[in-house]
This record gives C-alpha cells, structure tokens and sequence, in this order.
C-alpha cells in the first residue's frame, strides 16, 4: 500500500505482481478492493496498479468535481507516480470505462491496451440541468445526509449487498458518500465529454481493444449495445455469463482472461522482456 499526491489529494494505490503494467479502474463509488478476486490471476503475469480516486476507498476528500479529462490525467498521473514512462493496459469497469477509453485516446504512446468492462454506454448523452447547479445540489444534499447520520446508519449495509467485503466499513463515513454522489451527478457530463473526445481523438489502430460485458439472462439489449461498442472502438467482443454488473468478483477469470489477451482457462504464456516488463 502507497499513497501518491495529485493536485494535493492524497490516492491510494497497491502495486502488484510483475510484468508488463495493467492498470484497473473501479466503477462509480467503487474502490480497489472489488479487484481482488481478479488480481492473483493477473499478478504471476502482469505489473497490477489500482488506484482509489478522490474520496473512494483510502484515498483523500474529492476536492472538485470530476471531469472526465481530469479522470484521464489522473490514470497517467497515478502510473508515473509508480511506474514512471510505462505504457499500460488500462481496464475501465462501468464508469471508469469512460475514464480507460479518455485515456487511450488522449495518451496513446502511453497506452499497451484498453479492456471495458461492462463499461457505460451513452449512445446520445445529455443533461437536463446545469452543471453548476448540480454540483451545488449534490455538496448540499451531501451534506444533509452526512449531518442526519446516514451513511453511518445505512452505508455499510447497503455495500454488503452489493457484494461481501471486509472494507463495507469505509461506506459508513461522509466522505465516501458524497465522491460517489457527484460521480453520480455529473455522470452526463463525462458522458458527453467523451461524446466529443471521441470526435476529436480517434483510437490509434495499434491499440488492442477488448469489450466485455455482463450478462446473466433475460433480454438482450445490453449486450446489443456493448456489442456496437466493442465494434465502433474495432474492438474485440467478449460476453462473462452467468454475470452481474460486478464482473470482477461474479467472473474473475474471463475477466484477467480479456486483459491478458486469452481465453479463459487458455495457458498464459510468460511476460515478453522488455522495459514495460520491469517492475
């Protein structure tokens, strides 16, 4: 366990395993726990960085409102903070699906692979209220529920439904509540800041790219969707079933399948040599 400074916030980062550099992102109000069951099938293989962003898991209190070219920066910030001037899978689950994609487009010499998993999909993104005034509705709304007792009273429980962890105990302070409300606020906003990223970076074609979504029956259009995602990227399309929106911890394996660049239960062949290969 580490902490590295940027823009003055304190963030949480665990380094693991050795190889070439894979670096996971946590989907909305999630933290670097919910990688563990996915993180000893990679280590023997991989270099493995996962990082808290502002106000999740161990890191420090979100001081702004996130956008989504901050989100990028913040994934280069965090990999030269550990591994300085590595190139990097970056693996993006829900919401941070938007922050892998921004970064491969906004750093592609500094980027090995992009993997989604169950990322968010936003054919047509809008928003209905100004930012501003989201923002400021959100800190307030934060800040009621913190004053009324809330997170303490109900957060750790409602994290334990979501899937068992021994850290449900962070969901019970203020701070982990109100990073995770304002991702939550200004979801369109990222959502259409990639919309226009999109229009303005084009993926470089020597990017490997692997969509993998959830599916655990019933109708099809979410798979409908991260299929036309996996194919507007040129991307390879994978399915993890039976499977939740927590991939990491339903199929663990299909997803260290898809950063590795294998099918699961396929042997893994050893790292290439290389300087992304050094620790």
């Amino acid at each position: 366990m580490t902490f590295v400074r940027v823009r003055g916030v304190p963030h949480h980062v665990e380094v693991t395993g050795s190889g070439p550099v894979c670096l996971l992102g946590a989907g909305l109000g999630l933290g670097w726990f919910d990688w563990d069951p996915v993180v000893p099938l990679l280590a023997p293989h991989r270099t493995v960085i996962r990082f808290d962003r502002p106000g999740l898991g161990l890191s420090g209190h979100a001081r702004v409102a996130p956008t989504l070219h901050d989100e990028a920066e913040r994934v280069l910030r965090v990999l030269d903070a550990v591994r300085p001037g590595a190139r990097a899978t970056v693996v993006g689950h829900s919401l941070a699906g938007f922050h892998a994609e921004a970064y491969a487009r906004l750093y592609p010499e500094r980027t090995a692979g992009l993997v989604l998993i169950d990322s968010s999909v936003e054919e047509r993104p809008r928003v209905l209220v100004p930012r501003g005034a989201r923002v400021a509705a959100t800190r307030a709304c934060g800040a009621v529920l913190s004053a009324a007792g809330l997170p303490r009273a109900i957060g750790p429980a409602l994290r334990r439904l979501a899937a068992p962890t021994p850290w449900a105990w962070l969901y019970g302070g203020s701070r982990v509540w109100r990073a995770a409300l304002m991702e939550y606020a200004t979801y369109g906003d990222t959502a259409r800041e990639l919309a226009a990223l999109r229009g303005e970076s084009p993926l470089p074609d020597g990017i490997p790219v692997t969509v993998l979504a959830a599916y655990a029956g019933g109708p099809r259009r979410w798979l409908d969707r991260q299929r036309k995602l996996a194919h507007d990227l040129g991307g390879d399309f994978r399915v993890a079933e039976p499977a939740g929106h927590l991939v990491m911890r339903d199929r663990p394996g299909d997803v260290a399948a898809a950063v590795l660049g294998t099918r699961p239960g396929e042997p893994t062949a050893a790292p290439p040599a290389g300087p992304t290969a050094t620790p």
